[in-house]
């Protein structure tokens, strides 16, 4: 077929429109600008959803929301949103995010009081009943050795009914919680499609969309580039992707017109594949996805066509996660440069392993050597020793010590014989940086599915 630069339209049966404007809290805010406007040019339904979760991210938004009860979203919500939420309401965009992290209905209330300052009026829905912190310290669906007077954040991935019954009821702009990633986009199909709810083979269809937008840009070539073995075009100005859904179930992975990047059978089958455990049972709360006898085909450039998606009921239980605190996390580090740059940094390793275990026995200190030995480091130093020991002499290296551990003031004064280096280690040492900070910790868990009732609250 010849090359289509830009975006399909919709030929004999529907066709909806999905892009995703953020793969991750730390994405690009501005980058869902030009999304938007490919989105304009659609005929159909048209979505927009910003995905901005991880794991430890509720954990950390709760914190804010314990410090400050009109905080407790993501961030940078608010730098994704303002952007472009004047031209999603003109244009009859919805826009859905889990962005409202710890505090969804705070994260709308400030949205409606910047849109009516604005002058702009917009429905905006919260799904909740994924934050279960509340009732985390006596819940029976807990593991029994949970450790729950340190538990910070306790959420349930969701799926996406309450999105379709928002979208249903008019609204303009979703902000979830802990909304499973893919969710999102199944909300916004079944919105666009009329699919029920156990209509397994299209749910598949939809998450699978959902799943290879999730990540943003990493389907249109971030991530998947490598130099010389993997080369992408343009990668400072990287295009978000877009999903073609048809009522019938055909899918097509496309991305903005003239953006950067690229959409290719390569980029897909790594995307498909990211961060699933079984590819033929791929659980999601909305459907058990079934990728087995995927099939892909390039229709032209950046149009990628994914066939032969099954699914099939969704499970008895849906994941939670907890985030956990109680522990600390410390680092510092050191830079020696020039001459022997190597054979010092070994002496200010040698000194920092013995004041630190006659100053702080409890610890359990952890050293790299950037520069030597870092990435593929261990946790007993082994890679370590023999890195420094078949070391070639490079004039540039730091010493890094990190630490984690439940006592917070020998982590200090662990730290601290870092900077004292300066005086009381070898020649040339500079650039001491330390930090220390609370150390949250993630655990999963399943709870029946019947447990969890999601529910709209309108602002």
């Amino acid at each position: 077929m010849p090359d289509s630069p830009s975006l399909s339209p919709s030929t004999g049966t529907s066709r909806a429109y999905v892009g995703c404007g953020a793969g991750f809290a730390g994405d690009r805010p501005r980058a869902a600008v030009a999304l938007v406007e490919a989105l304009a040019a659609c005929d159909g339904p048209r979505y927009l959803f910003f995905e901005l979760l991880a794991e430890r991210t509720l954990a950390e938004a709760q914190l804010r929301r314990l410090s400050d009860p009109e905080r407790g979203y993501a961030s940078q919500l608010f730098a994704f949103l303002e952007p472009v939420v004047a031209r999603c309401l003109t244009l009859g965009i919805p826009i859905i995010t889990n962005g409202g992290a710890a505090n969804p209905t705070a994260a709308a209330r400030r949205l409606r009081d910047q849109l009516q300052a604005q002058g702009l009026t917009a429905r905006i829905a919260c799904v909740l009943g994924d934050d279960r912190v509340g009732e985390a310290a006596d819940a029976d669906w807990l593991p029994a050795d949970c450790p729950r007077d340190e538990i910070v954040s306790c959420n349930v991935y969701i799926g996406a009914e309450a999105v379709a019954q928002a979208l249903a009821e008019g609204a303009d702009i979703v902000i979830g919680g802990r909304l499973a990633d893919p969710s999102m986009v199944v909300g916004a199909l079944r919105h666009a499609h009329g699919w029920a709810g156990d209509d397994w083979s299209k749910l598949a269809v939809a998450t699978a969309a959902g799943h290879l937008l999730e990540c943003g840009t990493q389907v249109s070539g971030g991530y998947f580039a490598d130099s010389a073995h993997k080369s992408v075009p343009d990668l400072a100005h990287l295009g978000c992707p877009i999903a073609e859904v048809d009522g019938d179930g055909s899918l097509v992975i496309t991305k903005v017109p003239g953006s950067g990047g690229g959409v290719s059978e390569r980029t897909v089958k790594e995307q498909l594949l990211y961060e699933v455990h079984d590819p033929a049972a791929y659980l999601t709360p909305d459907v058990t996805l079934d990728l087995s006898g995927v099939r892909l085909e390039t229709l032209g450039t950046d149009r990628v066509a994914v066939r032969g998606i099954t699914g099939h009921p969704a499970p008895a239980t849906l994941k939670g996660n907890l985030g956990l605190r109680g522990l600390w996390f410390g680092e510092a580090g050191i830079s020696y440069a020039g001459p022997g740059a190597v054979a010092r940094v070994r002496l200010a390793l040698e000194i920092l392993r013995q004041r630190l275990a006659e100053e702080t026995p409890t610890l359990t200190p952890h050293f790299d050597v950037i520069g030597v030995a870092s990435l593929f480091n261990d946790g007993d130093g082994t890679w370590l020793e023999q890195a420094l020991a078949a070391a070639p002499e490079v004039a540039d290296v730091r010493l890094r010590l990190g630490i984690v551990d439940r006592d917070q003031e020998a982590i200090e004064r662990a730290l601290q014989e870092v900077e004292a280096l300066y005086l009381n280690g070898p020649a040339g040492g500079g650039g001491v940086r330390r930090q220390l900070g609370e150390s949250l910790r993630t655990r999963a868990f399943l709870i029946p599915r019947a447990r969890v009732t999601p529910y709209l609250a309108w602002h």
